[in-house]
């Protein structure tokens, strides 16, 4: 949290601030949820442009805490 702050000294507009904490959330919600961020990001990514962002169902079925495909998830440590 402490580099983030520094940052987010520098964020120009208040739109940009939103955006940088609305990445900053999912991010951390893929961690706690035992995703690898860059895999989860990757997918998210594949899966939404051009698709209806209004979708509630389509949103909530690529959250962090949705059932998502077992290559996004960390290894269970034994």
């Amino acid at each position: 949290f402490t580099i983030g702050r520094n940052n987010w000294l520098f964020m120009n507009t208040v739109k940009g601030a939103d955006s940088s904490s609305y990445i900053y959330s999912l991010v951390e919600s893929a961690k706690l949820n035992n995703l690898k961020p860059y895999d989860y990001f990757n997918y998210i990514l594949s899966i939404l442009p051009g698709k209806d962002m209004n979708d509630e169902k389509l949103l909530e079925s690529v959250m962090p805490w949705a059932e998502l495909p077992k290559e996004l998830y960390n290894p269970k440590k034994s």
